[in-house]
Parts: structure tokens; sequence; C-alpha cells
């Protein structure tokens, strides 16, 4: 399955097909031939000819995801949050390889899809698996006292990532092939590619474009976060303070505190644009709702008593998480169809011979959905003793953990395909309140079943995200897959590692060094669902039956009211509003709106220009504040790492 290493001139013929402007609008027409459209004109000349699954795309995709895994659990224990890496390593691998034949050390260039493959495998070691360990782990040490053997991490950390790797597999085929959602960092991602690999004029004229957004979003980012970095008294001129002084002259500090205000980030912004009007304004709207309206209501009756945004939100995600996962489930089920087109070519290999040749040629390149049910199965043996062993977890409750993962899974990959953000924490919480009811009092069971969830979760996005830059691409998806799963591996060691020698005892984290701010929300759910679903105040009750209430009635009416479908809030974007911040959905509505603009207005510069100056400034932005992050964190990473204190 790995391919040899190019030899000089074999990506020539397919230069003409790189310069090809990407198929984000996607394709018309049934499934199959959706397709089948794809197969023949993106797929062909590209992912059939040209070298991907390389060892020297996979040990570049390991050491970046390695360097980049150990920032993110830094990051995460520090602020609670990580970064997607995929952008960072396509460009940092283009641009060492690029030495490498300057200096002699490497004959040939990558090709693109062998870039493609490296960032699967960055990615799943960078981000995939330190989340398991800043969240419910960190949870569970804080309220135990105590770790876990060095063995037992790296099992529990690799099983999780391999569940979730492999959960996506069946995902795949219906969010990426025939629903064609945007994933809009993966449309960013291949049209960065896409652009260092250009030689056409049309392709030129969109490098051009992508090169000045990113400079434009770099120097924007570096105004609004690096000033400080250089001096302390060049702080208060940083882009973020000025718009923070504006914030508490014109809204007042109730309001911001609500997240109802203003914020310059012009990665958000253009995420809009990648993401499309719908999503968008129904997320605007939803959080509108949410932050402006519930939020004071029920501040004023002294229902919510906290004033920053970690004290509010624990009252508002129910009824996001509930319209989340009662949309979600509905859409899967309502495809019953493609899930049984899925199932059938696994019957159709196992019964061999005059069977297998019927299958089609998305068959023959598709993870096989064999490597869905082994994993899966394997997985559930594996983690059923790792839990009893660490955790004293009965089997059939990781049993019925990692069944509640798949469908949990399945929903926060529609809504990352929606909205470009994963609500791993979020599906968490559902887990958690599944098991205060299950297990009431037991807060280990409750952090690890939970920790089950969003783990599996975030590592299935993060797939979907990889592979909607390979199929826009014309990737191989299975090498895609093969290259994913590589990266598990060097990132499971290089995060319990790390996390050893920087957290050696519980006392660390929520202190200054480490405040854990993720874990903290871990633990205090557990402690609130220790006396088990009845502890749970009425409004968080009345706003999960109102959440899935609205789930459901706007996952239908699409169906019932197709003509007006396009003007129905989308039920992952309006759930997702309720769950973060509402400065976020304004930025994606500017975003947004203005791609929209130019499309009407404007048809023929949209195309040209709207995806890659979009793109241009994801990757410019994120690759800047990556840059700063390194800059202000890796000097006490490395003192922490090194000298242990």
């Amino acid at each position: 399955m790995i391919d040899p290493t190019p030899v000089p001139g074999s990506a020539a013929a397919t230069d003409a097909n790189i310069d090809i402007p990407l198929r984000v609008e996607g394709f018309k027409g049934t499934p199959e031939e959706i397709e089948r459209q794809w197969y023949k004109e993106v797929y062909l000349g590209r992912g059939d000819t040209m070298a991907q699954l390389t060892w020297r795309a996979l040990l570049m995709g390991m050491v970046l995801g390695g360097v980049l895994s150990l920032t993110n659990l830094y990051i995460g224990l520090k602020a609670g949050w990580g970064f997607g890496v995929a952008i960072t390593a396509c460009i940092v691998s283009y641009a060492v390889w690029t030495l490498f034949q300057r200096i002699g050390w490497a004959k040939t260039p990558m090709t693109i899809l062998e870039n493609n493959c490296m960032q699967s495998t960055a990615s799943s070691a960078g981000y995939s698996t330190g989340s398991t360990l800043v969240s419910a782990y960190s949870a569970y040490f804080m309220i135990n006292n105590q770790s876990l053997p060095i063995g037992l991490m790296l099992a529990w950390v690799f099983f999780l990532a391999v569940l979730g790797v492999t959960m996506a597999i069946p995902m795949k085929r219906q969010m990426i092939n025939v629903e064609q959602l945007r994933f809009p960092t993966g449309i960013a991602a291949a049209e960065t590619l896409r652009a260092l690999y250009s030689k056409g004029q049309r392709a030129a004229q969109s490098a051009r474009a992508l090169t000045i957004g990113a400079i434009a979003a770099a120097v924007s980012q570096f105004w609004s976060d690096g000033l400080g970095l250089v001096s302390a008294k060049l702080a208060p001129f940083a882009l973020s303070n000025l718009v923070q002084r504006f914030n508490l002259a014109v809204l007042g500090k109730a309001w911001i505190t609500r997240t109802v205000a203003f914020v310059w980030d012009p990665v958000f912004i253009a995420a809009g644009v990648l993401m499309g009007l719908r999503p968008a304004a129904s997320m605007l709207l939803g959080g509108t709702l949410c932050w402006a309206v519930f939020v004071p209501i029920m501040q004023a009756r002294g229902v919510i008593t906290g004033t920053t945004y970690r004290d509010i939100v624990q009252w508002t995600l129910w009824g996001g998480v509930a319209c989340m996962v009662v949309s979600g489930l509905l859409s899967f089920f309502l495809q019953w169809r493609t899930i049984v087109r899925a199932f059938r070519g696994l019957g159709a290999s196992l019964s061999g011979g005059a069977a297998k040749a019927k299958l089609s040629e998305m068959d023959a390149i598709e993870a096989p959905i064999s490597w869905f049910l082994v994993a899966q199965i394997l997985t559930l043996g594996v983690l059923a003793w790792l839990a009893k062993v660490s955790f004293n977890m009965p089997v059939w409750q990781t049993v019925v953990a990692v069944v509640l993962s798949f469908f949990l899974a399945l929903v926060a990959c529609r809504v990352s395909g929606e909205t470009d953000t994963t609500p791993t924490g979020a599906m968490g919480k559902v887990t958690q309140l599944v098991f205060g009811g299950l297990s009431p009092g037991n807060m280990n069971v409750n952090l690890m079943s939970a920790n089950i969830t969003s783990s599996a979760a975030l590592a299935s996005a993060d797939l979907l995200f990889d592979l909607k830059s390979g199929y826009l691409l014309g990737a191989n998806p299975r090498k895609q897959f093969l290259a994913q799963f590589a990266g598990i591996f060097v990132g499971t060691v290089a995060t319990v590692l790390a996390f050893k020698v920087m957290v050696p005892t519980a006392a660390v984290l929520g202190s200054d060094k480490f405040p854990a701010p993720a874990a903290q929300s871990w633990r205090a759910v557990a402690i609130a669902l220790s006396h088990g679903f009845e502890s749970l105040e009425p409004i968080k009750v009345w706003s999960l039956i109102i959440g899935a209430f609205l789930g459901f009635v706007l996952t239908l009416l699409p169906r019932w009211l197709p003509r007006h479908a396009k003007w129905i809030p989308s039920p992952a974007a309006v759930g997702l509003s309720w769950t973060f911040h509402w400065y976020y959905g304004f930025l994606f509505f500017i975003g947004a709106t203005i791609g929209w603009v130019v499309e009407r207005k404007r048809p023929a510069l949209a195309e040209l220009y709207n995806y890659p100056v979009a793109s241009g400034i994801i990757a410019g932005g994120s690759l800047m504040g990556v840059f700063l992050i390194f800059w202000e964190n890796i000097p006490p990473l490395l003192h922490q790492f090194f000298a242990g204190h």
C-alpha cells in the first residue's frame, strides 16, 4: 500500500489537473451518479497515477505532528483549546522539502498528494491524541489525585484515537461524497496545496490572491496578539486591546461577559466565506436568541449567577446539545439507503468470486467497511478491559459508551462539516448526562465514559477534514486513511510522555502554571451529576426538551418544504451557537455575507478569488497564530520539559 518514491518527472502529466479549479460546489444527481462524476472528473489522472502514501510523506508528517502535539498539549493545559495543524504542516513540509532539494538531500519534489497524505499524518499526531489528556483525563487526575501507570495511559490514548478514526469510515461516503458538506478548513487546506503547486495562469492568479490574503491576515494577527510579545509598552496599541476598549465604551461589561461584543479575527470571517450563508445566518440567529435574549432573562431572574463565559455556558449548552444531537441522528437515519449501500460492499467482498467483480470503482479505493467493523470490535474489547482495570468500569457500561460514541461522533462530524467547529465538549456532556443516570455517584465512570465520546468525535471529525481536502484534490481515500492512522502512534507517545513530565502531580492542574480550564469544566459536571439525573436544574431539563424539539422540526422542514429549504435555519448551526461565543457567529455571518454579495454581483470574480482569498486568510492567520504560540510558550515549555519544574 506504500507508494514507491516517485521518479523525476513522474507527476508531469498531472500538472494540468492540479491547475483545474477545485470542485467545491460538488456534483449533482443520485449518490451513484455523484460518485461516478467525481471518479471520472477528479480522481482519474490524479489519484490513480500520482504517488501519495510514501515513506517520506509519513516520516515528515510524524516529525511535524510530534512537534506540534507538544505545543497543543501545553496550550490545552494552559487555555483549554488546541489548534488544527493541517495547513501549518502543509506549508512547512513544502518549504522544508524544497530546501532539501536545493541542498541536494532530496532528488524529487513531493507530489501534491504526498503532501496531502503528510498533512493527514501530522494532523492525527498533532491534534487527535492530546485532547484526551487535557480534558477528561486531567479531571480524573484532579478528582483522584493519582495518575495511571504510563503503559495504561499509552493504551488508553492510542485506542481512543483508533476508535475515532475508524468510526469516520462509514460517515465519509455520506457526508463528503453524497451530501458534500463543506468542512471549510479542509477546503482551505486543499486550496493552499493547490496554490503551492500551481503553474497555469489562472491558477497563478488564485495563488497570488491566496498569498496576499495570507500576508494580510498574518499582519493583522501579529498586530492583534504579537505587539505585547515584542514589548509591554506596545501592548496598549494591540488591535485586540483597542477593540476591547471600544467594547467597554460602547457596550459595557455586562454585554461583554455575555460575549455579545465585537472582535477582530479575519480567520473566522474567511471561514464564513467557505461555510456559506445559510449555516452562518443560522448561527447568528441562534446565538442572538441565546446570548442576547435567553441569558439576560435568566440573569435578571437570578437563575444564572456567574459572570464569566465558562459560568454562563454551563446553562446554555444543554439546549444547543439537544438540538445538535436530535438533528444529527435524525439526518443519519433518514439516509438509511446510503447506510445499506455502505454495508453492501462488505457483503460483496466477503462473498468472493463474481460478487467481488461487481464492486464499483469507488469501493476499490474507499476504506472498506470491514476495517471499520474489525477495528470497532477490537477497540471495544481493549477499551472494556482498560476501563475495568483502570477505572473499575463494568464491561456493559463500556459497551454503552462506545455505541453512544458512534452516534455522537456522527453528530459532531455533521456539525463540523457545516460550521467548521467540532463540538467535542458538548458531545462529552451528553455522555456525562447519560451516565449520571446509569451510574449515579461514580464520577470516574462519568468522566471516562465521556472521554470515550469526546475523543472519538474529535478524531473522526479531524479525519473528515483531511479527507475533504483529499476529495477535492483527487486523492485515494484509502491511502489517506492509512496516513491518518499512522500518525496516531507518534502522537500517542509524544503527548503521554510529555504529559508525564509536565504534570508530575495533580496539584499542578488548576494552578497558575496549568489552569486546565477544560478539565475544570469536565470535573464540575461530573461533581454536579454525582447524585444522578435528578440533580439537573429544571431550566436545564426544559432546555433539553425544547432543543430536541427544535432539532427535530428544523431537520424535517426542508424535506416538507423543499422549495424554501434555503431559508430554513440549519439545526446544527443553531445548536452550536448555544455552546460558544456570540461574536464568532457574528464573524462567520460577516464572511458569508461578503462571499454571497460577491457571488451575486460579480460571479466571475467570485469563482476566481473567493475561495483562494478566504483560504489564504485562514492559512496566514493560523500560521501567525501558531508562530506567536511558539514564541510565547516554547521557552517555558522547554524549561518545564527539561528542568522538570
